[in-house]
C-alpha cells in the first residue's frame, strides 16, 4: 500500500529545536541533597520541534525543505549536523540570527524513566528583519512544494505576519497548508487547509469539553469555523477525529500499543499527514495512516521517527488477510509488527501437496503453540527434488492458497531450498512444530532457535495419513 506511494515535496516552517538525552543508571541518593545520582552512560542529540517533523517526513520518503531560525551557538551546530545526516532535507532555507538562542531541551533519564528536563530557550518574536528573511525563504521554497506544514510550538517563529504570508502564498499555488497549532485564537491560521490539535489544545481554543465523540465533534465544528478549514483532533488512546468542512466526521481508532514516550508524537502525525497528501491521497486516508504512525512512535523512547517499512508493516497488521501468502521480506516486516504487540510466533512447514486430516491436525497443533502461525511451503522445484518429477500434484500457489484458507494459519511463505532452515533464520519464530514421527534433534532449525530461547514441539500425528499413501491408493485404483 504505502510502498506504492510517490511522495512529493513538503515545506516545513516552524520552531526548530535540539532534543538532548542524557541517560544512565541510578543506584543511590546524593548525600548532598535528596536527589538521585545518575551514573552517565550516554549522551545523544536528535532534531526536535519542526526539525523532528522534517525528519519524520524525510524518513517516510518525502523531499523536505526546512525553514526556521537558529542562533550562532553550539546547539545550532549540533542540530544542523544531525539534520545533515538525514537524506532528503534541504537546510538552505534555515535563517541564521546572531541574536537568537537555538532552543534546546535536555532530558535526563535512568533507564526509560525521565528524571528531569532542562530547557534552554528565550521565547520572543523575531526581529522585523528576521521575519522578512523567513517570509522570503518561504516564498522561495513554496514555489515547487506540494504541501506546506506550519509546526507551531509557540516559540516565536510563526508570528501572525509569517503565518498569513505562508497561507497566502500556498493559496495562490493551490497547495494545502497543514498546521500543528498552539494558539488559543485559531483565526490566526485562516487560510490553512487543516489543523491538528490534540484534545487539550482543542479545549483551550474553544473552551468546550472534549471528553467523548459527541463533545469532540461539536468542538471541532467550532474550531473549523474559526479559521475555515478541516480539523483533525488527536485523542491519545481514543484515536483521532477528523472533521471536514463539508460536515463529514470520521473517527479513527488507534491501534493499541505500549506507550513509552509521547515526545514528538504530534510531529509524527503532522509529518505523516503532509507526506500522504503530497502523494495525492485524500485526507481521510492520510488520517488513518497517521494514526498507525502515531501508535508506532509512542512505543519508542524519546523523539523518534517512523520508517516507511515500519509503517507499511503496521498497515499490513491492520489490513492483512488471514493466511495470505507473503514474500520472505514482507513476512519479516509483518512479524516485526506482531512482535511489537507481544505475539508469540509459531512455525511449521511441509509440502502439503494434497491436504489431508494429518495436515489439519499438525496445523491445529501448531496454532495452539503461538498467537500467530506461519506455515512455510516447499516450492514446486523443491518438491520435485524431494519427491520426484511426478510431484507436486498441485503447484505452489494452489497449495499456498489452500493452506492459507485454514483458520489457524496467519501467514504462508514459500521456500525454494530443500529445507526451511534459511527461512527459519530469517523469521526467527518462537517455536517450531513438527509431527511426532520426528526426533527433536532431527527437526531442521531446532538447534538454531534454541540459541535465542526458542523451542521445538512435536505434535501427535494421525496414523496412516500421508500424501504419498493417498497417491499410491489412487494409482492402485483403490
Amino acid at each position: 500500500m504505502i510502498n506504492d506511494f510517490n511522495f512529493g515535496r513538503v515545506v516545513i516552517i516552524g520552531d526548530l529545536m535540539l532534543d538532548c538525552y542524557v541517560s544512565g543508571s541510578v543506584h543511590r541518593i546524593s548525600p548532598e541533597a535528596p536527589v538521585p545520582v545518575l551514573h552517565r552512560a550516554h549522551h545523544t542529540v536528535v532534531p526536535g520541534g519542526a526539525a523532528n517533523v522534517a525528519m519524520n517526513a524525510a524518513t517516510l520518503g518525502s523531499s523536505v525543505a526546512l525553514i526556521g531560525i537558529v542562533g550562532r551557538d553550539i546547539s545550532a551546530e549540533m542540530l544542523k549536523k544531525a539534520l545533515a545526516d538525514a537524506p532528503g532535507i534541504d537546510l538552505s532555507y534555515i535563517v541564521d540570527d546572531p541574536e537568537w538562542i537555538t532552543i534546546a531541551k535536555t532530558r535526563v533519564l535512568s533507564g526509560r524513566q525521565q528524571i528531569v528536563r532542562i530547557d534552554e530557550e528565550r521565547i520572543e518574536t523575531p526581529s522585523a528583519e528576521t521575519r522578512a528573511r523567513l517570509i522570503h525563504a518561504a516564498t522561495m521554497a513554496i514555489k515547487d512544494a506540494d504541501v506546506v506544514v506550519c509546526s507551531d510550538y509557540a516559540k516565536g517563529v510563526l508570528s501572525d505576519d509569517v503565518i498569513q504570508a505562508v497561507c497566502v502564498m500556498a493559496s495562490k499555488r493551490g497547495i494545502p497548508v497543514v498546521v500543528d497549532p498552539k494558539r488559543k485564537d485559531l483565526s490566526a491560521y485562516k487560510g490553512a487547509y487543516l489543523i491538528t490539535p490534540n484534545r487539550n489544545e482543542l479545549y483551550m481554543a474553544t473552551g468546550m469539553s472534549c471528553k467523548n465523540d459527541e463533545e469532540v465533534e461539536r468542538a471541532a465544528r467550532v474550531a473549523s469555523a474559526a479559521f475555515g478549514g478541516n480539523v483533525l483532533v488527536t485523542r491519545s488512546e481514543d484515536g483521532m477525529t477528523l472533521y471536514e468542512t463539508d460536515g463529514k466526521i470520521t473517527h479513527v481508532q488507534v491501534r493499541k500499543s505500549e506507550v513509552y514516550d509521547v515526545s514528538g508524537a504530534g510531529d509524527t502525525v503532522v509529518a505523516t499527514i503532509a507526506s500522504i497528501l503530497s502523494a495525492g491521497q485524500d485526507l481521510e486516508t492520510a488520517a488513518v495512516i497517521a494514526s498507525s504512525a502515531a501508535s508506532i512512535v509512542v512505543s519508542k523512547l524519546g523523539t523518534a521517527t517512523v520508517s516507511r517499512a515500519e509503517l507499511s508493516a503496521a498497515l499490513l497488521w491492520e489490513i492483512q488477510e488471514d493466511g495470505e501468502t507473503a514474500t520472505l521480506a514482507r513476512a519479516q516486516d509483518i512479524i516485526e509488527v506482531w512482535r511489537h504487540h507481544g505475539a508469540r510466533i509459531a512455525f511449521t512447514n511441509g509440502c502439503f501437496d494434497l491436504v489431508h486430516p494429518g495436515h489439519i491436525a499438525l496445523i491445529k497443533a501448531a496454532g495452539r503453540q503461538g498467537d500467530k502461525l506461519i506455515v512455510a511451503i516447499n516450492s514446486d522445484a523443491s518438491v520435485k527434488r524431494l519427491k520426484g518429477q511426478t510431484r507436486p500434484l498441485q503447484d505452489e500457489q494452489a497449495r499456498a492458497t489452500v493452506i492459507g484458507a485454514l483458520r489457524d494459519v496467519d501467514l504462508v511463505v514459500i521456500f525454494d531450498e530443500d529445507t526451511p532452515l534459511e527461512t527459519i533464520k530469517a523469521l526467527r519464530p518462537d517455536v517450531i512444530v513438527k509431527g511426532a514421527d520426528y526426533q527433536e534433534c532431527d527437526v531442521v532449525g531446532g538447534d538454531f532457535i534454541k540459541t535465542y530461547g526458542g523451542s521445538v514441539v512435536l505434535a501427535e500425528l494421525i496414523s496412516g495419513r500421508s500424501t504419498t499413501s493417498i497417491v499410491r491408493k489412487m494409482q492402485a485404483g483403490a
